[in-house]
């Protein structure tokens, strides 16, 4: 029963974690990756539908990302949804493709992602804690209706706080590594 507990408990961390991961894919780092159009939807007959759907999205170098619909008709639905997402880049529509030439990041705009990323890292270790929390209540209700022994609801604690600190430590040293990442010129 408690090590059922552990387990659930450390799989919702792990997504905690994996979710964070997922979010720092959208920011941008010194070279430029597709994932920052990521969350670009467009009306694709009356469906929102997200870009890698309708096309191929290449980054050709890294400043440059060429999206090819498969649809020409497309082109002027897929520029105006990059535009309104705000990627970073205006979306240069040639008729055929539409390419978007993302400028050097300034030091600023390294920062902004680094403050970006930590918020995203904050987010994480408060599910984390949540996670804990619900995990540590459940222990609490099984000793409360004698399934365990006091001393069992206090080890099983332990354990979770355990769990707990591995995965903030865990989401610390990602932060640390994207930070040297992003600020790195």
């Amino acid at each position: 029963m408690l090590n059922e507990l552990f387990n659930e408990c450390e799989t919702k961390m792990r997504a905690s974690v994996n979710h964070m991961l997922r979010d720092f894919k959208t920011l941008r780092t010194g070279k430029v990756t597709t994932s920052v159009l990521d969350n670009v939807k467009i009306d694709y007959y009356g469906t929102m539908t997200a870009l890698d759907q309708v096309g191929s999205i290449i980054a050709t170098d890294a400043t440059t990302i060429v999206v090819n619909p498969w649809e020409k008709n497309l082109l002027n639905l897929i520029e105006s949804a990059i535009s309104k997402a705000n990627v970073g880049a205006n979306p240069n529509n040639d008729g055929v493709q539409i390419k978007l030439f993302f400028p050097a990041m300034t030091v600023e705009q390294r920062q902004e992602s680094v403050k970006q990323m930590k918020v995203m890292g904050e987010h994480a270790k408060v599910a984390i804690r949540n996670d804990r929390k619900n995990a540590n209540d459940k222990v609490k209700k099984f000793e409360k209706d004698k399934e365990i022994t006091v001393d069992e609801s206090k080890s099983a604690q332990e354990n979770i706080q355990k769990i707990t600190d591995k995965f903030i430590a865990e989401v610390d040293n990602i932060i640390k590594a994207k930070e040297a990442e992003i600020l790195k010129v």
